[in-house]
C-alpha cells in the first residue's frame, strides 16, 4: 500500500525507469554493463517504492497517551522554552526520520485542532539543533480534555523539499490517523507537559501511531 502522495512521482518514476531499461537494452551492447544498469534503474526504483509506503498501522486509542507521530529513532529528550505558541518551558520529545523510515506523519493525540501554521526556511540536517526553529516547518497543535494541548512540528532535512500537512484549525481529528507526509530525511518534534511520564529513552525505535511516547 503506497500514500497517496506518492502516486505522481511513483507513476513517473516508474515510466522513466521502463523507459530507460528499454533504451540501454536498445544501444548497450556490452551484456554485463546492460544488466548492471539495469539493475541500479530497478533499485531506484524499488527504493522510491519503499519511501512511499503506507502500512497499515493498529492504533490504540487513548485520550491519556501520546504515541509516536512518525517512524524513527529517539534523538532528543530535554527540557526547552517554545517560543511559538506556548512561550514557556515543555518537554520537547524528537523523532528523526532517517530517507528508509515510513514518513507518513499521524496524529500523536485525538481532539481539536487549535492552531496549524507553515513557515518557509533553511533545509539544515535534520539533527541540527537549529533546524526546529529555522528548517521548512509545519506547527500543529491538537487539544483534548485529558492530555491539553499537545505541540508536535514536522521539519524537513537536507533532504526534504516538501512538507504536507492535512490539519487545519478547528478540525476534529482521530488519534493514529493520517496527519501528512514529509517526503524524504526529516523529523518531527513533540512538546508534551513537564508533569507527563516520558515512556521512550534516547535511541529509541519508534513505530508511528502505535508507540506510547508519552502519558498523563
Amino acid at each position: 500500500m503506497f500514500h497517496k502522495e506518492g502516486f505522481k512521482i511513483i507513476f513517473f518514476s516508474a515510466l522513466i525507469i521502463v523507459s530507460l531499461i528499454f533504451l540501454t537494452e536498445a544501444v548497450i551492447v556490452n551484456f554485463w554493463l546492460q544488466k548492471s544498469i539495469m539493475v541500479i534503474l530497478l533499485i531506484f526504483l524499488i527504493l522510491i517504492l519503499q519511501f512511499f509506503r503506507n502500512p497499515k498501522r493498529n492504533t490504540q486509542i487513548n485520550e491519556s497517551q501520546i504515541i509516536a507521530p512518525a517512524d524513527g529513532k529517539v534523538v532528543v529528550i530535554e527540557d526547552v522554552v517554545e517560543n511559538e505558541y506556548f512561550k514557556d518551558k515543555r518537554r520537547q520529545i524528537s523523532i528523526f526520520m532517517s530517507p528508509i523510515n515510513v514518513h507518513v506523519t499521524r496524529y500523536p493525540v485525538g481532539g481539536s485542532v487549535k492552531f496549524s501554521k507553515y513557515h518557509p526556511g533553511k533545509y539544515l540536517v535534520a539533527w541540527h539543533p537549529k533546524s526546529s526553529e529555522e528548517n521548512e516547518r509545519t506547527t500543529i497543535v491538537v487539544e483534548n480534555d485529558k492530555t491539553g494541548e499537545i505541540l508536535y512540528r514536522q521539519i524537513a532535512g537536507a533532504v526534504a523539499r516538501r512538507i504536507v500537512n492535512y490539519a487545519k484549525v478547528g478540525q476534529n481529528v482521530v488519534q493514529g490517523s493520517d496527519a501528512g507526509f514529509i517526503k524524504f530525511g526529516s523529523r518531527i518534534d513533540i512538546f508534551v507537559p513537564l508533569d507527563m511520564k516520558i515512556n521512550v529513552q534516547l535511541n529509541q525505535s519508534t513505530k508511528g501511531g502505535e508507540t506510547i511516547i508519552a502519558s498523563i
